[in-house]
């Protein structure tokens, strides 16, 4: 048996259609189908990844009886949050506004038109811990459908009213400098001093704002800034959160401390991730931070990256249905693959007790100490990688997400420059040249693609903003002109159809052609990853350095629009506004452009290299020769009585050109 979720490209929804539920994929079709049948709407969103679908899912979805109360009374669709985060955004927004919570599985209820009139998450089958078991709910929702439908459309249409009230266009107000300190100091008295990052159990990577804090302390010299990023990353990076084994990191920290991870591994954290150990080691030179970063971009390269070039979206958080089966160890199954001595070394340097951190005697690993024989550390590592390879494995979501794999081209492309490793910016260009051939059409991008075909879904805001972040990336890192005409095709899609026309620098999440919802949504705040307002201003400060004069001044003035509208969040919520701040940052310096000429690679190499490691971070750094067509930075700079040359620019000043590095390193001090 199959529904109609059989032709889908996400597998998510191909997770579930072969339930008896039968599901309809989000569209127009099936809100008719409940005008036609006068029935309400049952909402199910969630994705891949996600260990309490999946739970939800065995235990209703795929029940029979459950199926058929659904199929009977409800027109069913099925949503992956992942490809319709316009959705997910509008149903996810009713949802804490009832509830004062969200997450996933969302159950959502709607009239024929799509409005909510009741939202929660995660039902069980039975009744438990105060919860209505699901088809007690189902019940409820009939009962009150059939006598009271007219109050739940009054409802519905509240709710809707009301989301157009909390999403209203914030009040302008000015970012400065101080407001940067300001915000310092509030992520200061938010710090886990003893754990590192910030708030308590669940604790989520604060990636975003350990970029701003980097960036802040290269401007001011902020002591506070650096330690709360040096010891929240070493906190993460010793932690379970991050695989001591294959590298890359959990999704988040289900304690405060970083031990059990929430195993799901997602493209969005790993790519936001690696792009802070990568500028913070090249700032300080930490070996942790550069391992870090580099095993983070492998495990990238080696286990998330797709046939046709690209990077999947995630890995599940269960295996064969339990959580952490793949991960986690005991003290004897250590002695199983290592022998008896390098078993007991192994438990004691990675946290692994009888009692065990997580279910059953088991333990995540941790880096508890560095180890004092290097060469024994990499063998254990690599024997027990091994093992674990033979272990069942957890399912991969191999969709392919634009604005994630948007991310990972910044991040790899930065980290490779950043590391000297070429290899990471190879495979940052063959992810953009996948994403231009499979997923733009012209000016205008698909949201998904799979095994190469693209989906349904149209891109939206965040799918343009970090695809051009991560092309303007590549132009820094290759110095080809090509990154930067794809980037400033997309900025210009973007500005000219997700602008709101009457609210200038607020920008909505869709299209002002996408399809019609109950909501336009418009959310400015950074989450998990940034919204899609912060990295479109931030791609529109690094293109207004580089794009000359044609892109400059309309994207500057864009970006600081953009930035006054954000200001109040800024100033109210910093730890939900990292990318905002760091745009600001670099803001703050003009941002700061440094153009490397020479006739030739090598004769560039030295000075290149300076400036790769010493420009502050959000910086513009080029290198090429001299007016290289389509690399507007390098245009009128010559070389300096024909050796290479390194022109440093700070807002609107240019200092003389230098031709030593000792020049060059003392210019960016």
């Amino acid at each position: 048996m199959t529904n109609r979720l059989n032709a889908a490209t996400s597998p998510y929804l191909l997770q579930h259609a072969d339930n008896p539920v039968e599901w309809w994929p989000w569209c127009q079709e099936a809100l008719d189908e409940a005008e036609r049948r006068d029935v309400p709407i049952l909402l199910s969103i969630g994705y891949s990844a996600c260990h309490w679908c999946h739970v939800m899912a065995h235990e209703s979805f795929e029940d029979p009886a459950t199926a058929a109360v659904m199929n009977e009374n409800f027109v069913n669709i099925k949503v992956d949050r992942e490809e319709r985060p316009d959705i997910d955004a509008i149903y996810m927004t009713a949802t804490q506004a009832m509830t004062g919570q969200g997450g996933w599985p969302m159950t959502c209820f709607l009239t024929p038109e799509g409005e909510p009139f009741h939202c929660g998450t995660y039902y069980p089958a039975q009744p438990k811990m105060g919860m209505p078991s699901f088809t007690q709910l189902l019940q409820a929702v009939m009962e009150a459908w059939r006598d009271r439908q007219a109050e739940l459309r009054e409802a519905g249409s509240k709710v809707v009213e009301h989301l157009a009230e909390q999403t209203k266009p914030l009040t302008e107000q000015a970012v400065t400098a101080e407001t940067l300190d300001a915000a310092v100091r509030t992520l200061h008295e938010q710090f886990d001093e003893s754990a590192g990052g910030f708030g308590s159990a669940p604790k989520f990577p604060p990636s975003m704002v350990l970029e701003f804090l980097l960036r802040h302390h290269e401007r001011t010299g902020s002591e506070a800034a650096m330690r709360m990023v040096t010891s929240c990353a070493e906190a993460m990076a010793r932690g379970g959160i991050y695989d001591q084994l294959g590298g890359g990191f959990a999704r988040y920290s289900v304690d405060a401390n970083w031990i059990v991870p929430h195993f799901e591994k997602m493209l969005y954290d790993n790519a936001l991730l690696l792009r802070a150990y990568a500028h913070l080691a090249r700032r300080t030179g930490s070996e942790l931070a550069t391992r870090v970063a580099e095993e983070t971009a492998w495990f990238l390269l080696r286990e998330m990256r797709t046939e046709q070039g690209a990077f999947a979206a995630s890995f599940d958080a269960d295996t064969d249905g339990s959580e952490g089966l793949t991960y986690v160890w005991t003290p004897a199954q250590l002695v199983e693959v290592l022998g008896e001595d390098d078993g007991r070394w192994a438990a004691e340097l990675f946290g692994v007790t009888e009692e065990g951190t997580f279910e059953e005697g088991a333990s995540t690993l941790r880096l508890l100490t560095d180890p004092d024989d290097v060469a024994r550390w990499r063998r254990v590592r690599s024997a027990l990688h091994s093992a674990r390879s033979e272990r069942p494995q957890p399912d991969r979501d191999d969709k392919v997400l634009t604005e994630w794999n948007g991310l990972a081209i910044t991040a790899l492309a930065e980290a490779g420059t950043a590391l000297g490793r070429e290899e990471f910016v190879d495979a940052a260009s063959a992810a953009a040249r996948f994403l231009l051939d499979r997923h733009a059409d012209g000016a205008r991008l698909v949201r998904t693609s799979r095994d190469g075909v693209p989906g349904d879904a149209d891109g939206v805001l965040g799918d343009y903003s970090c695809l051009a972040e991560g092309l303007l990336a590549l132009h820094q890192a290759t110095g080809q002109a090509h990154w930067l005409t794809g980037a400033t095709g997309l900025l210009d899609t973007a500005l000219e159809r997700f602008a709101a026309k009457d609210s200038p620098g607020t920008f909505y999440d869709t299209a002002d052609d996408a399809e019609s919802l109950v909501h336009r949504p418009s959310d400015p705040g950074d989450n998990a990853s940034p919204s899609g307002a912060s990295a479109l201003a931030s791609a529109l400060l690094t293109a207004s350095a580089l794009a000359g004069a044609e892109h400059a001044g309309r994207y500057r003035d864009a970006c600081e629009s953009a930035l006054r509208r954000a200001g109040v969040l800024i100033e109210r919520a910093p730890r939900f506004a990292g990318t905002w701040l760091s745009v600001a940052e670099a803001a703050q310096s003009g941002p700061v452009q440094v153009a490397v000429v020479g006739s030739d690679a090598a004769q560039r190499e030295p000075l290149h290299a300076v400036a790769a490691s010493r420009a502050p971070g959000g910086s513009v750094v080029l290198a090429g020769v001299p007016d290289s067509e389509g690399a507007p930075l390098l245009a009128g700079r010559p070389t300096v009585d024909g050796a290479p040359a390194a022109y440093v620019c700070e807002g609107y000043v240019c200092q003389r050109p230098v031709t030593t590095p000792d020049e060059l390193a003392a210019a960016l001090t």
